[in-house]
C-alpha cells in the first residue's frame, strides 16, 4: 500500500500496476522481498530497479508516508473495508490470469469476496442511459440471477448500477468495481443490505475516498472484464467514453466474449463493435446458464 496508493494531490506519486509488477519480479530476482525496504536506508539499490522510472528516491518518498497511511487505513477498516494484495488467497485469480503485471497490487473492498470467481456477466455502458438501455440492463440483470451467474459492473449511474440492481433484486449476486469513493458506498443504504447478505460485493483499485477522475474510470474497465466470463455492451458512442475504449481493449486482448445490444440509433457505437469483433445480443435467454457443476466447485 506504501508504494502503490494515492493519498491526495500532494502526495508522492505512486507505483502503477505496471511499474509495480516489473519491481516486484525484480525484488524477486535479486533475492529481496518488500519488506527489506522497511529495514534500512535504499542508498544501495541500484538506479533502475526493475524500471526505469522505479528509483530509490521515489520509493524514500512513499515509504515515508507510513503515518498518513496508518491513519487512512484505521478509518477505511473502522467503517469495514477490507484490504487485498496480490499474495493473498483471497486476490481475484481472474486478474492475476489475465493480467499477470498489470493486475492491480492492492484491492480495497467490502461484501464477500468468494464473488469473484463466480460465473460472471460484465455489463457495461453509458452513465447517461436511455429508458429502454436501463430497462435492458435490468433485464439482463434478472436474467443472470435466474441462470445463477454474478453480474459485474462499475456501479456507475446509469446501465451499471441498473444491472447490478436489477440482478440483486431478482435474488442474484453482484460485484460492482468502483473507480471513486468506495468508502461512500459501502456505508450506503441502497446496498447495505446486499452487503450483509453477502450477495454484493464493491472493490476498488483507488484510494476508498478517491473523487471521481476519468482516468480512473477508464483504467478501471479492464477490471470489469477480467473478473467475466463473457460481456455485454448496452451503449456505446463511437471512438470515445469509457464505455467504446474498454471494449475495444477487451477485443483487442481477448479477453472474454463480447456481446452488444442491438440497435438503430444512428449515434450509437454498437454497430461498430460488432464490426470490430462483438455479437449481436438478439435477446436475453442469449446468455448462457450457470457453468457447469465441475466448474463451480474448481471456483
Amino acid at each position: 500500500m506504501l508504494l502503490t496508493v494515492s493519498l491526495g494531490k500532494s502526495d508522492a506519486d505512486p507505483l502503477t500496476p505496471v511499474e509495480w509488477g516489473e519491481f516486484a519480479h525484480w525484488l524477486r530476482e535479486s533475492g529481496r522481498s518488500p519488506e527489506d525496504l522497511l529495514r534500512g536506508d535504499l542508498s544501495d539499490l541500484p538506479r533502475d530497479c526493475g524500471h526505469p522510472r522505479v528509483t530509490a528516491e521515489r520509493l524514500q518518498a512513499l515509504l515515508n508516508r507510513g503515518a498518513a497511511l496508518a491513519l487512512r487505513l484505521d478509518r477505511w477498516q473502522g467503517a469495514g473495508l477490507w484490504v487485498l494484495t496480490r499474495s493473498d488467497s483471497g486476490y481475484p485469480r481472474r486478474l492475476k490470469q489475465r493480467l499477470r503485471r498489470r493486475a492491480p497490487a492492492v484491492l480495497f473492498g467490502c461484501g464477500d469476496e468468494k464473488l469473484f470467481n463466480g460465473n460472471g456477466i460484465a455489463v457495461v455502458g453509458s452513465r447517461n442511459a436511455t429508458p429502454d438501455d436501463i430497462r435492458f440492463a435490468e433485464d439482463i440483470g434478472r436474467g443472470a440471477a435466474a441462470r445463477g451467474r454474478l453480474v459485474v459492473s462499475g456501479g456507475a449511474r446509469g446501465v451499471d448500477q441498473a444491472a447490478m440492481l436489477g440482478a440483486l433484486h431478482a435474488g442474484g449476486t453482484a460485484v460492482g468495481v468502483l473507480s471513486d469513493n468506495l468508502l461512500r458506498s459501502a456505508t450506503s443504504a441502497r446496498y447495505r443490505a446486499s452487503l450483509m447478505s453477502g450477495d454484493l460485493a464493491l472493490i476498488s483499485p483507488f484510494n476508498p475516498e478517491a473523487r471521481f477522475r476519468v482516468g480512473n474510470a477508464m483504467a478501471r474497465n479492464k477490471y470489469i472484464y477480467c473478473l467475466a466470463e463473457e460481456a455485454v455492451i448496452v451503449s456505446s458512442t463511437p471512438d470515445r467514453g469509457g464505455t467504446w475504449t474498454g471494449a475495444v481493449e477487451n477485443l483487442k486482448r481477448e479477453w472474454v466474449p463480447l456481446m452488444v445490444k442491438r440497435t438503430e440509433a444512428r449515434d450509437s457505437g454498437n454497430p461498430r463493435l460488432v464490426e470490430l469483433g462483438g455479437r449481436w445480443l438478439e435477446h436475453i435467454d442469449d446468455l448462457a446458464d450457470s457453468a457447469p457443476a465441475d466448474e463451480n466447485r474448481r471456483m
